[in-house]
């Protein structure tokens, strides 16, 4: 008997951690996950979009529109920075970073400051918008690669039930 040939590469292996993780969010409209993994393909942090811990997810708002202070926005983590500060306690240089949708301005300059020199996103919906246009500046300025994830999947089905292992 020979090996296995049509396992899921690392490219998609990682975005899969990520697209995980995003399961985790209680964001009712916007679901983001990333995963950031070392050069020797471990993974070292994974995070999603909510609240900082210690904050109550039912005590704030979710909504995306009205006065800045009843939206989502000033107190949503974004999912790159939680995966940054989620981290397993290790030096991110040189470590790259999987993530469901282009990174913010915001989550840019952290994926910056932390080292991480590459980014493989699945989306980049929010492309024209001009804190992505700064986002990209700032990364082409630091050297910091990006790239949309390539894969020949659409999806990948997990199951739970015992007889499926």
């Amino acid at each position: 008997m020979s090996k296995r040939t049509n396992y899921i590469s690392w490219d998609e292996y990682f975005m899969g951690v990520a697209l995980l993780s995003a399961k985790r969010s209680k964001d009712p409209a916007t679901q983001v996950g990333a995963c950031i993994v070392n050069q020797k393909n471990k993974i070292v942090g994974a995070g999603y979009n909510g609240l900082p811990a210690g904050c109550n997810d039912d005590e704030f708002p979710w909504v995306k529109q009205g006065s800045f202070l009843e939206t989502k926005y000033p107190y949503v983590c974004h999912a790159e920075l939680n995966a940054i500060l989620n981290n397993i306690g290790m030096d991110l240089h040189g470590c790259r970073i999987y993530t469901a949708l282009f990174p913010c301005n915001e989550c840019s300059k952290a994926i910056i400051q932390a080292g991480i020199t590459e980014v493989i996103f699945l989306s980049d919906k929010y492309a024209g918008t001009d804190s992505f246009v700064a986002s990209k500046n700032m990364l082409d300025k630091a050297g910091v690669k990006y790239r949309k994830v390539e894969t020949s999947i659409e999806q990948l089905n997990l199951s739970y039930k015992e007889t499926d292992v």
